[in-house]
């Protein structure tokens, strides 16, 4: 076994008590390794620094008792891009249609007082990525902790034969399938014919 995430682990946590430095409300990351390998489309599906303020925004928003999302926490809104703009983010003038304000980057400032740690979290999750790059074929990285959703993305319809259908992340689909109790055969997404 690997001693990788663990040190990734630790790193997480040591950017996060960065952040907390500048942001005394920001609360104690409970569990930093819930972050290595969760994939969620409306927060980006890398770990990076970028992605760890994001995550910042999200504990700041709880601790001011602020709604900051929506649709299961898929569209960031106005009051979470108000607090984004606070820890150095910055977003286009114009939200997303599906995800509102989710796709920050850090601004020149913040860029620099991060340095050192975005250095020193790059080279964790870089020698993360080369210790565990064979590890996933078989390895399931759900669910998304922060929601409570089974891996984040966007869910698309999948039925059966007998007609039930339930709404899945296709990634989630393809890990493995998932049986209908009902007629005992798996989900599977419809193929969309091609308008021409």
């Amino acid at each position: 076994m690997s001693t990788t995430p663990p040190v990734l682990a630790a790193e997480l946590a040591l950017a996060w008590a960065d952040i907390q430095r500048h942001h005394p409300e920001l609360p104690d990351l409970a569990a930093p390794e819930s972050l290595i390998g969760e994939s969620s489309s409306a927060c980006g599906a890398e770990l990076s620094f970028e992605r760890l303020l994001h995550e910042a925004v999200h504990g700041i928003a709880a601790a001011r008792g602020v709604r900051d999302t929506s649709r299961a926490g898929r569209y960031h809104n106005r009051r979470f891009l108000a607090i984004a703009e606070e820890l150095g983010l910055d977003h286009a003038d114009e939200p997303h249609p599906s995800s509102g304000f989710s796709l920050v980057m850090l601004n020149p400032e913040a860029r620099r007082r991060y340095r050192p740690t975005i250095e020193r979290l790059s080279r964790a999750l870089k020698a993360h990525t080369a210790a565990t790059a064979t590890d996933t074929a078989r390895s399931f990285r759900g669910p998304a902790a922060r929601h409570g959703s089974s891996g984040g993305g966007v869910r698309v319809k999948a039925v059966c034969d007998c007609g039930r259908n339930v709404r899945v992340v296709p990634s989630v689909l393809a890990q493995a399938p998932i049986v209908c109790g009902g007629c005992g055969k798996p989900f599977r997404i419809p193929e969309v014919a091609a308008v021409g």
